[in-house]
């Protein structure tokens, strides 16, 4: 496709089996089997991601199986994340769920110690966070 194009859509009935490399903006709502590398990452609700993100931003809604790594993340309610997160700002909304380790960066990209969690934000048989050093 010739232009100038500032962002592409994986629609709903699209399965891509293989890693994703991308200038532009995604918006996923169907499912990626492999890395996902862009500017700008939205996912669907009924979107499944199975590998790493990097973008500089990333709004995730969906099921996400990997490590993801952004400058700004946000996590919203329907969002099922089971991996390693690295940003520089996060944003949980109340009933994202999150498996693994939280790693903050600094804008130098370096990243301070890990913060562990399992469960759903704002769950009240378990912690959302568990802190260690």
């Amino acid at each position: 496709m010739v232009g100038s194009s500032t962002f592409s859509v994986i629609g709903a009935d699209v399965v891509i089996t293989g890693n994703i490399s991308a200038k532009v903006d995604l918006h996923i709502d169907g499912r990626v089997e492999g890395d996902i590398a862009c500017a700008s990452l939205v996912q669907g609700e009924a979107s499944a991601i199975h590998g790493a993100i990097t973008a500089e931003t990333a709004r995730l809604a969906g099921t996400v199986n990997g490590s993801v790594d952004a400058r700004e993340l946000v996590i919203t309610a329907s969002a099922h994340v089971t991996g390693d997160v690295s940003y520089e700002t996060i944003t949980i909304e109340q009933g994202g769920h999150v498996d693994g380790q939280f790693r903050h960066k600094s804008k130098g990209g370096h990243v301070t110690t890990p913060v562990l969690a399992s469960g759903a934000a704002g769950s009240e048989d378990r912690p959302a966070l568990l802190l260690s050093n």
